[in-house]
């Protein structure tokens, strides 16, 4: 197929082409802007692991990113950790929880890594998830908004919140149902004497000196919003302020975000009434729900589903194929149960579509292209590789007995694995061992087998089925290798009428031969897969 197409030039199809265009049209053309650029953002608190609930609203303004590059737009993709927050909570799945009670109150940033490995708590699943980002393609502009506060780079946010008070005060204020008091100040003082958040702000100079009192200790102390590291902006402030300072021309938001009167609606009223700046285009992305294995969505309690453990599942690409198909107000389950099989079914059939192996109308064609595109780490590939189904590669890894290499062979056969590329391999490779967590941690009962070891004592047959797998030993032995699957199946069909037993029964008694159940897969492709050595290997004491 030829290479992408020059989107600039074509009605948009998917759901990230058209929210770029919506932020070039109320943003301004860049020949009409300040910054030639759009600079698109997200963020979060790194407060435990990054959950992939919140991973829906990173890989969503990754997909406009590349939208709007597609179409010809600069565009600059910031993430924001949020590791000045306070540690409100210590996770459940924190070793020596009593001892990180000590942290309360403190910015994450203070609180050390249970692990040890790293700076700080924060660091530490700031670290995992800007490496797991790195594998499914999405490698923003980091910014740690620690090292933004200690800096004091916001000292000129924090002083027009601080001369503006009454303004944001009354914009709180209207989505509350009760007000602020008249002594509320929009700016939150770390004591420099116990690095907790528990003070009272007890003036402001109108200039650049605030003076608080730390209630733990009594102590006051006067502050230079210049030069300190303890003042902050809390969260409602906070997000319209960095609106303004970095210019921000996108950013999507949960339901929970959206909702009237929620946190987007005040930081809208506080950018405009404030810092004199139109909020960012934006859109609201649902929720996610985990299928098929146990665990809920929350960072804060430490029973969380993050990008790492649905790595372990599914390849990156197609990762990216469940959030680019899926428009971001749709609620869908990440799923662990047998849809995986289904997921990875629609994805190569996404593939074949946009290789043009499989034909479908002009308009479904243009939305699967597009979302094969996005679907892909980095470039999109120049050929269409083997495609070896996920259901199949759960029968050649466990047949491999775990040995990714073997499964291929099993699958392509030598020389068809030395064909691939480097990159092909590598896709094929990550699938194979999807397959194989999936099979040995999440997969039905059914689907779980380990084939007889040839030295495994044999299991007893009646009369009947001895015959027929005696026959059966007879056919794999003779004829194995000049039989296609189709012919095989016909084969057994055939010896087992012949012996005078039903075809089921044979089939049964084989699956007990060979991996001591009574059902498995689909006997002839199963044979066949296993190869005629084997085969012979655990058929050969029923002779």
């Amino acid at each position: 197929m030829s290479s992408k197409k020059d989107y600039a030039a074509t009605r948009p199809v998917h759901w990230a082409d058209i929210s770029a265009e919506k932020i070039v049209r109320e943003k301004g053309a860049p020949a009409e802007r300040v910054h030639a650029h759009y600079t698109c953002a997200s963020g979060i608190t790194p407060s435990g692991t990054v959950h992939i609930g919140n991973f829906r609203e990173i890989i969503s303004v990754e997909l406009v990113v590349r939208a709007l590059r597609d179409r010809g737009y600069a565009a600059r993709f910031i993430y924001s950790w949020d590791d000045y927050d306070v540690f409100r909570k210590v996770p459940s799945n924190i070793p020596n929880r009593e001892a990180f009670e000590h942290y309360l109150r403190m910015p994450i940033t203070l609180v050390p890594d249970p692990a040890g490995a790293e700076e700080s708590f924060a660091r530490a699943n700031e670290r995992e998830l800007e490496r797991l980002l790195e594998v499914v393609g999405v490698e923003p502009e980091y910014i740690y908004q620690a090292d933004r506060y200690r800096s004091s780079a916001y000292a000129e946010g924090i002083r027009t919140a601080l001369a503006k008070r009454q303004r944001i005060r009354a914009v709180l204020n209207e989505h509350r149902s009760e007000p602020l008091p008249q002594d509320w100040w929009p700016v939150s003082v770390f004591s420099s004497f116990t690095n907790k958040d528990t003070t009272t702000v007890l003036d402001w100079d109108g200039e650049w000196s605030v003076t608080y009192r730390c209630e733990e200790t009594g102590n006051c102390e006067t502050i230079d919003l210049r030069s300190t590291s303890l003042a902050k902006l809390p969260w409602r402030i906070d997000w319209p302020m960095r609106w303004a300072y970095e210019s921000v021309d996108f950013e999507p938001a949960g339901k929970d975000h959206h909702s009237e009167g929620g946190s987007f609606d005040t930081a809208r009223g506080v950018v405009r009434e404030v810092y004199e700046f139109e909020p960012p285009v934006t859109f609201q992305y649902e929720f996610l729900s985990i299928k098929g294995r146990g665990g809920k969505i929350s960072s804060s309690s430490g029973e969380v589903i993050g990008l790492r453990e649905v790595l372990e599942v599914y390849q990156p690409e197609v990762i990216r194929y469940l959030f680019a198909g899926t428009r971001p107000n749709t609620e869908f389950a990440i799923s662990f149960d047998l849809d995986v099989i289904k997921i990875y079914e629609d994805y190569d059939k996404c593939e074949r579509i946009y290789f043009g192996q499989q034909q479908v109308n002009e308009k479904r064609k243009a939305k699967e292209v597009r979302v094969y595109e996005l679907s892909q780490v980095r470039d999109v590939p120049v050929r269409m590789a083997p495609q070896l189904s996920f259901r199949h590669l759960c029968t050649e890894v466990q047949i491999a007995d775990g040995d990714i290499l073997k499964a291929l062979e099993l699958a392509l056969g030598a020389d068809g694995v030395a064909a691939l590329s480097a990159d092909e391999r590598r896709r094929l490779e990550q699938r194979a061992e999807c397959a194989l967590v999936w099979v040995r941690r999440f997969a039905p009962e059914d689907y779980r087998f380990e084939l007889a070891g040839a030295g495994s004592a044999p299991v007893s047959l009646q009369a009947l089925e001895q015959a027929a797998v005696q026959r059966v030993v007879e056919l794999v032995e003779q004829r194995f290798e000049e039989l296609d699957e189709k012919q095989l199946q016909q084969e057994l069909y055939n010896l087992a009428r012949e012996v005078g037993i039903e075809s089921k029964a044979l089939f049964l008694a084989m699956y007990r031969v060979l991996i001591g159940k009574e059902q498995g897969p689909r006997l002839a492709g199963f044979l066949k897969t296993i190869g005629r050595e084997r085969c012979l290997e655990i058929l050969q004491k029923y002779r």
